[in-house]
Formats: structure tokens, C-alpha cells, sequence
């Protein structure tokens, strides 16, 4: 097969260019279609701009996954009056802070971050699917199966994307199916792929949008959805959990949430920055939902549906540099979470909006003529953003994350002084620092090192599952013959170094049972690493923790992955 750049493929233009179909590019496409409806209305010099949302998955929705309680601020200032019609599953009434010990629980006072009353619990899936229809009343078009694999880079310039290839094999051979992918080209790429993000990750190693920042600090959000008995918990109900099992060294919690329909989520929070390379997040998920109250909750009930997802839990230090010459940077792609009050949607709705506003000014004073939307004039991004409400909130807790490198005790005391002190860290500095997740694993093979692995969780198929059993239940699907998507860039590592030092983390730390180190007679050492790409649920995990970072995650064929119905 020729080489991708020589490939005849198809040019598409089209000026303003969302990639992702999140809450932060659909509140933002949403934003612009109507700023340039208004202004058309009654402005001699119209304004023509073509609008488009691309979205990897095989439907909206397919690929969102959230907690979720929803602050609906964001909701109420871009549909401020059908906001309400929104489908959330209930207003949170009822909350509770549980302190967990393997048996034991004790109820804690809910401290200011985290009064949820007036908040909603929602699955994401629904609201994103709500949305979009919306969005396309206003113009937009919004294309479904259309992965972004590539930048389109020219003289330093983001001149649009590379929509990835259908119909290669395995192997790397065109199929009678095969399409190449289009190029879009446009005057500015909006970039909301969610965490860890293809183009982000391209541009960020190519334009060095971290310079001078604190490296992204990521969790592993672990969920599933529970039909159970009536009167269980009521729609809107949130409890949140602190302590067991994951102790006091590793950053994370677990929540429950009611939903309409006799449903509940249940799910686990790990933060990427644990220091045992024989940890399970998946495993501890499951010893999660053994204890006594979660068991007595869930008894008689059946699993719906499973999804995991990283979570960008680095903060305001952590944050990109938001735009340059022909892009801009949205919702979790831009670090858009507020970790301590476990919330993102409202702060990725209200980044689609600030940088919908600024390619209206833009495209207003000039921009519609010019071929890429420059450096200088998308800037104005970053000022709109410190003068708004979702600066403010992050700049406050701007170093919460960073205090968990001093395990669970020193993050809470963080938390505690950063109220008093306006977000201030340890010595009343500014700004702590912190670093990347994957340098926090331990050394197996040291003479100091103590890991041991936690005990295994019995599973029965009933409460608690195996790895393919959830996978099952996220609906995930890929073409079986297409090359693998998670590259490994040296695998002699994976069959020496890694054995000695880590004992294999891969096979752990993802929640999909992608990786496996197999038996094979062929190889010098007697095995080698299996890939079974078709499990994966595009949480982005072993992307993120590996700890040689020679793992990269592209996107698969169009439409593949989970299909996420009420995540």
C-alpha cells in the first residue's frame, strides 16, 4: 500500500471545524451557529460561514462517558430557556460522605466543594444526544464515523485535519472496501477529543503546548449501570465514598448515583499516579462493590452497562496552551476539570462557548477572508477565560491534585488550607508542582521496594465481573480486520525490561483486557505481548501509565469502540 501522504484523497473545506462530539464542541458549535444567525439577522455584511462537528464514534453519545453530577450553570446560559427540557435523570435532594472500611462505613459532613444540592444527576450519553439535534437545527453539520488521525500542519500553521482510512487489513493491505480518508481543510481546528487526545498530543509535541507546565495528572473513571429493585434509591440521590479500598496512598473514591428507572451507577475513581505497579483499578472496582452496603444496594439486581474513561485531574497548572495559529483547545482536551469538586461538563460547555466567541469576533473583524485564523487573533481565548466564572473556579483550587503526591492525608489538608488561603499550596506557594503519573510506579526489582499485589476478588457473574464480562456490557465492537490502534514502539521492552521492572503494569492498569503477555515458543525470551485490540474501550489509560511511555493510542477505524447507550 502507498505511503499515507501519497494516497489521492479528497479535499473538503469548511471554515470552523469542531473535532469531537462532546458537551464542550457541541455547546461551542451551538454557540457560534447562533452568534452568526443573530448578526446575520440584521447586519448589512452577512457573514457565510460553513459549520462542522466530527464525532469518531459510530453515533453521538457513542463514546461519552461520565460520572455525572451536572452544575447546570454552562446549560443555563447557552439554552436559557428550554435548559430545564434537558434529560436529566434527577435533582439532587439527598447526599451523603461515606468514610469506608472493608465492613464498617461512617457518614462525614459534606464540605463545601462537594453540596451538590441544585445539581443533576445525568448520564452524558443522553445529554450529548439531546443536544445535537439542536445544534444541526442551526446549520451544523455533524459527521459520525469520521476519526481525526492526523494535524494538517503547514509553516506551523493547523490548516485542518486527516480523516483516517476504512477498508485496511491487518496487515496493512487495502480491502475491496478500501476509502481514503478525506482532508479537511478549514480556518481553524477546534480540538474537544476529550483527555489525552490524538491532534492535542500531535500538537502538543510538535508546538510544545505544555512549555513551562505542570505535566497532566490523569485518573481512570471505572463505571457501571445497575438495574435494581424499586425503592432502592431515588433518581438523584449521590452518595460519595472515601477510603476503602483504596486506602490512603492512592488518590481516588467511589460514587453512587440514582437514575431514573430503578437504575443506579456505581463507580470507582483511581488516580493514575498510584505507586503499586500490581494494582488493578479494575479489580478494585470490583472489591468496590463487595462491601456491605454497595453488595445490600445491588443484591438482586443486574448489570446494564460498563465504561471506563481517563479523567484529566491535573488542574489550572496543568492547562495547555490553549490556541495558536488555526486551533483552539476545549473541554477535557484543555484540562477543563474541576478535580475537587469532581465536575467537568459545565467548565467543558462553558470552553466551547469562549472559544465560539472568539472565532466570531475574529471571523467578524476580518477573519472570514483570511485562509487560517492566526495566533494573535484566537489569543483572545485565553483573556475571555480569566475573565470568566470558569476561571475563576479553577484558579481556586489550582493546586488540589498536586498534594496527593503526598498520599491521601496530605491532599486533604491540602484541600482544607486551600479554602482559606485562596488555593494557595504547602508554604503558601503559589504554585506546587507535581509530577507525571506514570514516574510515580515503584521499581519491582529494587531491594527496597515493598509492593506486594492485593488480594484477588472471587468473581461470581453476579455482583462482581471479569474484564470480558464488562467489555461485554460497554457494547464495544471493532472490525476484526484492521490494524491494531495501540502502537508499542519498542516490544523487546515489554518481554525483558518490563518483566524485571514492573512485572508487566499493562496487563493491570487496563480495564479492557487489551494487553496480555502470552507463551510463545517463537520468541527469545519464551513470550511475548498479545494486543487484543478489539476489547478496547478508548479509555486511554495505557497511553497515559505506561511507565517507558512507548504506547500510542490512534484512533481505530471509523465507528469503532464502545457504544456507550446510558454512561
Amino acid at each position: 500500500m502507498p505511503e499515507s501522504s501519497e494516497i489521492a484523497r479528497e479535499k473538503l473545506d469548511i471554515d470552523v471545524l469542531f473535532v469531537g462530539a462532546g458537551p464542550a464542541n457541541l455547546a461551542g458549535a451551538y454557540h457560534l451557529a447562533r452568534l452568526l444567525k443573530q448578526h446575520n439577522a440584521t447586519a448589512k455584511d452577512k457573514l457565510e460561514v460553513s459549520i462542522a462537528v466530527l464525532e469518531k464514534g459510530k453515533e453521538i453519545g457513542s463514546h461519552a462517558l461520565s460520572g455525572a453530577v451536572v452544575d447546570p450553570r454552562a446549560f443555563k446560559e447557552l439554552l436559557p430557556e428550554t435548559w430545564h427540557e434537558a434529560p436529566f435523570e434527577g435533582e439532587v435532594k439527598q447526599e451523603k460522605l461515606l468514610w469506608l472500611t472493608k465492613n464498617g462505613k461512617f457518614s462525614m459532613p459534606i464540605p463545601p466543594m462537594l453540596d451538590n444540592r441544585g445539581k443533576y444527576v445525568a448520564s452524558l450519553g443522553r445529554l450529548v444526544r439531546w443536544l445535537a439535534p439542536q445544534v444541526e437545527a442551526l446549520g451544523v453539520d455533524i459527521f459520525c464515523e469520521f476519526p481525526a488521525v492526523e494535524a494538517l500542519i503547514e509553516g506551523g500553521k493547523v490548516v485542518g485535519v486527516r480523516i483516517g482510512d476504512k477498508g485496511i487489513d491487518k496487515h496493512g493491505k487495502p480491502k475491496a472496501s478500501f476509502e481514503a480518508g478525506i482532508d479537511i481543510r478549514t480556518k481553524v481546528v477546534v480540538l474537544g477529543e476529550g483527555p489525552r487526545g490524538t491532534l492535542a498530543k500531535q500538537l502538543d509535541e510538535t508546538l510544545q503546548l505544555r512549555a513551562g507546565k505542570n505535566p497532566e495528572v490523569y485518573a481512570l473513571g471505572i463505571k457501571e449501570v445497575w438495574d435494581v429493585p424499586a425503592g432502592r434509591m431515588a433518581a438523584g440521590d449521590v452518595v460519595h465514598s472515601m477510603h476503602w479500598p483504596l486506602g490512603m496512598s492512592t488518590f481516588g473514591g467511589g460514587f453512587i448515583y440514582g437514575m431514573r428507572e430503578n437504575q443506579v451507577i456505581v463507580g470507582l475513581v483511581v488516580g493514575l499516579d498510584y505507586s503499586n505497579p500490581l494494582l488493578d483499578p479494575h479489580q478494585e472496582f470490583q472489591r468496590y462493590k463487595t462491601h456491605p452496603f454497595l453488595r445490600d444496594l445491588l443484591q438482586g439486581g443486574k448489570m446494564q452497562f460498563f465504561g471506563a474513561k481517563a479523567i484529566p485531574e491535573g488542574g489550572f497548572w496543568s492547562m495547555p496552551k490553549l490556541s495558536g495559529d488555526g486551533f483552539m483547545l476545549v473541554g477535557d482536551s484543555g484540562g477543563f476539570l474541576n478535580s475537587q469538586r469532581l465536575k467537568g461538563i459545565h467548565l467543558a460547555m462553558k470552553s466551547g462557548m469562549l472559544a465560539a466567541e472568539t472565532i466570531f469576533e475574529t471571523l467578524q473583524s476580518g477573519g472570514a477572508n483570511a485562509s487560517v485564523l492566526g495566533a494573535a487573533e484566537l489569543a483572545s481565548y485565553e483573556s475571555k477565560f480569566r475573565s470568566s466564572w470558569a476561571y475563576d473556579e479553577l484558579y481556586a483550587v489550582r493546586n488540589f491534585h498536586q498534594a496527593f503526591d503526598h498520599g491521601a492525608l496530605g491532599g486533604m489538608l491540602q484541600a482544607g488550607l486551600g479554602l482559606i488561603s485562596g488555593g494557595r499550596g504547602w508554604g503558601l506557594k503559589d504554585r506546587l508542582a507535581t509530577r507525571a503519573g506514570h514516574e510515580h510506579l515503584r521499581r519491582l526489582d529494587l531491594p527496597s521496594s515493598s509492593s506486594t499485589a492485593p488480594a484477588a476478588v472471587p468473581v461470581d457473574g453476579r455482583l462482581t465481573f471479569d474484564k470480558l464480562a464488562d467489555v461485554y456490557n460497554s457494547a464495544t465492537a471493532h472490525e476484526e480486520d484492521q490494524p491494531v490502534h495501540l502502537h508499542v514502539a519498542d516490544l523487546s521492552i515489554c518481554v525483558d525490561q518490563c518483566v524485571r521492572e514492573f512485572q508487566n503494569p499493562c496487563q493491570r492498569f487496563c480495564p479492557a483486557a487489551v494487553y496480555e503477555m502470552v507463551s510463545d515458543a517463537a520468541a527469545p525470551s519464551g513470550r511475548r505481548l498479545q494486543i487484543n485490540a478489539s476489547n478496547c474501550v478508548h479509555c486511554k489509560t495505557c497511553d497515559i501509565m505506561d511507565p517507558y511511555q512507548i504506547i500510542n493510542w490512534v484512533p481505530p477505524e471509523g465507528g469503532g469502540g464502545p457504544n456507550y447507550g446510558r454512561m
